[in-house]
């Protein structure tokens, strides 16, 4: 969000959170599925459950170091571009988000099926980044992009944050969901021999079994990994890449 610079008031600024404090608890509704972005006030909020997704890239602070900046935005460009494209294209997907190097998504996932689309997505995603990091490769890119995924289900608070007037505000998730897949991301391909994909338990329990398969419980056994790609773009990936 652009900045349009307002001059800061302390004893307004004060006002506003003596006023914000005080809403009541019954403005946050729970609800089925988290509803469109204009549903949303300053004062009020939805629960529901739903699945998240993330994925970022493993020892991106050390990409700077590797590439100038030209090859690192188209780099980042292209990583960026095609991921928002498998992750918004579900249509139980609520929300998409990009931060850094990180691209997440919120789903409402009511049904098993959708949970499983929400799994074929991750899929998805570590075949593209297979592919780019071919086609990186061909562009003289020398080191190979290492992602990792995670997913969970739960319930999640949806709430507008931001300046009230101002015109700068966004729509903040919160939750054990939010924060579980972001740590079960930030486990994938980080440890030697950790699989890219990492899921929680109950993300597991929810699957087909032919997708329970493909996922095993970590060494430790606080969640689940595995190193699955989607059929038609490792096919693909086969007859063009190697």
């Amino acid at each position: 969000m652009d900045s349009n610079h307002k001059v800061y008031d302390h004893v307004a600024s004060f006002s506003r959170l003596d006023d914000i404090l005080a809403q009541p608890a019954g403005n946050y509704e729970e609800v089925q599925a988290l509803p469109d972005r204009d549903k949303l006030t300053f004062t009020n909020g939805y629960y529901a459950y739903c699945s998240a997704l993330f994925i970022d890239i493993r020892e991106s602070s050390k990409l700077p170091e590797l590439y100038n900046r030209p090859a690192l935005a188209k780099l980042y460009r292209a990583y960026i571009s095609e991921l928002v494209a498998i992750f918004n294209s579900l249509d139980c997907a609520r929300e998409i988000n990009i931060v850094g190097d990180c691209v997440w998504g919120i789903y409402n996932t009511s049904t098993k099926a959708e949970m499983n689309l929400v799994f074929s997505t991750a899929a998805q995603a570590h075949s593209l980044v297979k592919v780019l990091n071919y086609k990186l490769l061909k562009k003289t890119y020398t080191t190979p992009v290492r992602v990792g995924l995670g997913m969970s289900y739960g319930r999640a608070l949806m709430i507008k944050a931001g300046y009230s007037g101002s015109g700068i505000n966004d729509v903040v998730y919160m939750g054990d969901v939010v924060n579980a897949a972001a740590k079960l991301a930030s486990r994938g391909s980080a440890a030697p021999g950790a699989k890219p994909i990492m899921m929680d338990s109950v993300f597991h329990y929810n699957l087909t079994d032919a997708n329970k398969a493909m996922m095993h419980l970590t060494p430790d056994r606080t969640c689940y990994e595995g190193d699955v790609v989607n059929a038609a773009m490792e096919e693909w990936y086969k007859a063009s890449c190697i």
